[in-house]
């Protein structure tokens, strides 16, 4: 069964290249680590913002990444077994994952805090100016 592109219309021109990132972003997702995202209003300090918190009990600071690669916002974990211990059971894996999300143009990282066993990453959208272009039409014989 052939897949039906979802932004095939007419009407949406240049939009090919959001209709791979879906592709590979629904490729992509595992599951693992579970997160939330939520969105932050304005306060007296700060913008409107989105906060993006993953759950990553066990691991340590130095042991996750935070990075933007080509749009899109990319956290890694590495955890490494500890050789030296002997386990009667083993219920919580040493685990790595990356999970990404793609950033739409303008988007930026604030920071990234953690704090029991929550990584949070702000986000803020710049407001956009709205712009209105005119275009000649030009007259041909």
């Amino acid at each position: 069964m052939s897949r039906v592109p979802s932004l095939s219309s007419p009407f949406l021109l240049g939009f090919d290249e959001i209709e791979r990132v879906l592709d590979r972003v629904a490729k992509g997702a595992d599951g693992y680590p579970p997160y939330n995202i939520e969105r932050l209003a304005h306060d007296g300090q700060n913008p409107e913002r989105l906060r993006i918190t993953l759950a990553v009990a066990g691991f340590t600071r130095d042991q996750l990444d935070v990075c933007v690669e080509e749009s899109q916002l990319v956290i890694r974990g590495r955890q490494q077994d500890d050789k030296s211990r002997q386990y009667l059971h083993r219920g919580i894996a040493a685990r790595q994952f990356q999970r990404t999300f793609v950033l739409a143009d303008g988007m930026e990282v604030l920071g990234a805090d953690l704090k029991n066993g929550l990584l949070s990453i702000d986000l803020v959208r710049p407001q956009l100016e709205r712009v209105i272009k005119t275009i000649a039409i030009n007259e041909t014989e």
